[in-house]
């Protein structure tokens, strides 16, 4: 009796085990099921991939997480950089700024910018971070809303690869035609041409873009603002990054400010492959002298970068590498930096040069810490909320959501308002970064299928990325 007893204890605890083990497992699928689920576009046949040894392995959810910071990273430091735009440019031709910022200027009062009417930014009256509460809303603008544009145009026309036309459709339809509608001068440019039934790339084209006032629209700063996004469609893929990039960098820039946008866009892609055991210091190194590669050597930004380069390698302050960039290629005009002598307002402070070298201070300055950075970068001169949200971005996506919120050590609102600057877009233009990484996380599905010939797997919520050349 006490046998019969104990096998029926013992088949009893079994059943218990086995009926944990069962309910662990479905509970397991039920997980899959729902990454799955949440992660799996329903405009996209996933096709079957046979993976390669050589296949570089991205977790998806991962991504997400790190899409989500790009944002976060990039709002923070263009709200931030914004306090500062325009006010120091320098002192040649009509418009004299006075002495540049250092960083002693850091949490003293603003000064104004050159269209400021003698006050300060509305954002703050100290030159500090801006941030936004967890029941706020971040708006959006010029660093971020045709990125958030691009992104939407992809996803909508399910493709890997805008066309000169769904760019142009995509433009008219949510950039308002007429002012205030925060573009600058290329954009701007290209905007009046696609209204006049230009279509990607005349749009930057020298020949078509003359212009009573000054012919180099194609020079500005206009796509530096506008495509790095493109590098994240292609993890670590920079061939891909820069050919599904040309086109929208060549709706508004040739020549250096197509070289400039494309290092950005180089940049964000090896943002995926670089050696995560280094310092952050060390990565950016690394990423930034893969993209200086890119550069014809006989072009002002590469010698703008080897320049700034050569100055932190001496251990100079950064406020004087700047000082010293400023006095090469705005005063001195050196290098084939002529745009001084072209007489364009405010010595062409909206230009992709200049910008590029400030944002190549804090970008190396910065050493890979995100608040140094955008200290920096707002701190620079000209127009100072690019280099910062181009590289809060960055540094945003690779310390990913809670990267960002341990830097700051503060939550901050996942609510964004395209509408803020652009129109036409659902639900009011009120977005959650939550689901701009998930539509971002969709359109890399399609261009690792489409451009890559790459592969989805859902159920380990992976890409399986070919290397370059294989």
């Amino acid at each position: 009796m006490k046998n019969v007893l104990k096998t029926l204890c013992l088949t009893g605890t079994t059943l218990v085990f086995v009926l944990m083990v069962l309910s662990c497992k479905d509970a397991k699928k039920e997980e899959v099921k729902q990454v799955k689920n949440a992660l799996t576009d329903p405009g996209l046949e996933y096709n079957t991939y046979t993976p390669k040894a050589t296949d570089i392995i991205i977790s998806r959810s991962d991504y997400a997480n790190k899409l989500y910071g790009f944002w976060l990273g990039q709002c923070i430091a263009n709200w931030t950089g914004l306090v500062t735009e325009m006010d120091k440019i320098g002192n040649i031709g009509e418009i004299k700024t006075g002495p540049f910022y250092t960083r002693e200027d850091w949490g003293k009062p603003d000064q104004p910018s050159i269209w400021g009417e003698g006050l300060p930014s509305e954002l703050s009256d100290n030159i500090d971070f801006v941030f936004r509460g967890e029941d706020e809303i971040w708006g959006a603008d010029d660093d971020t809303d045709i990125e958030y544009m691009y992104q939407h145009l992809l996803y909508t026309n399910k493709t890997s690869m805008l066309s000169g036309k769904q760019i142009k459709e995509g433009w008219l339809k949510h950039i308002k035609h007429e002012e205030e509608n925060f573009l600058w001068v290329s954009n701007q440019k290209a905007l009046d041409m696609m209204l006049n039934g230009a279509v990607p790339p005349e749009t930057s084209d020298p020949n078509l873009t003359r212009d009573s006032i000054y012919d180099n629209y194609h020079e500005m700063i206009d796509a530096q603002l506008t495509t790095e996004i493109f590098g994240l469609f292609a993890p670590a893929r920079p061939d891909i990054a820069l050919k599904i990039a040309e086109l929208p960098i060549r709706t508004t820039a040739r020549e250096n400010a197509q070289w400039i946008s494309e290092f950005y866009v180089i940049m964000y892609s090896l943002a995926s492959e670089v050696d995560k055991s280094l310092s952050q210091k060390e990565q950016i190194a690394w990423m930034a002298q893969q993209a200086r590669e890119h550069l014809p050597n006989d072009s002002y930004a590469a010698k703008m970068y080897d320049f700034v380069k050569g100055k932190y390698d001496s251990s100079i302050p950064w406020e004087q590498a700047r000082d010293d960039l400023y006095e090469r290629y705005q005063v001195n005009q050196e290098d084939g930096y002529t745009i001084t002598s072209k007489n364009i307002f405010c010595n062409g402070c909206f230009a992709a040069g200049i910008n590029f070298g400030a944002s190549i201070v804090s970008l190396l300055y910065g050493e890979g810490d995100l608040k140094e950075t955008i200290k920096i970068g707002a701190l620079a001169g000209w127009d100072s909320d690019n280099p910062t949200a181009t590289w809060g971005g960055l540094l945003g996506f690779m310390l990913g959501k809670e990267g960002v919120e341990e830097a700051f050590g503060r939550k901050f609102s996942d609510k964004f308002n395209i509408h803020r600057t652009r129109v036409n877009f659902a639900n009011d233009g009120l977005d959650t970064f939550d689901e701009m990484a998930k539509k971002g996380i969709y359109v890399i599905d399609r261009v690792v299928q489409e451009e890559m010939a790459g592969g989805i797997d859902l159920e380990k919520d992976i890409w399986l990325v070919p290397k370059e050349g294989l």
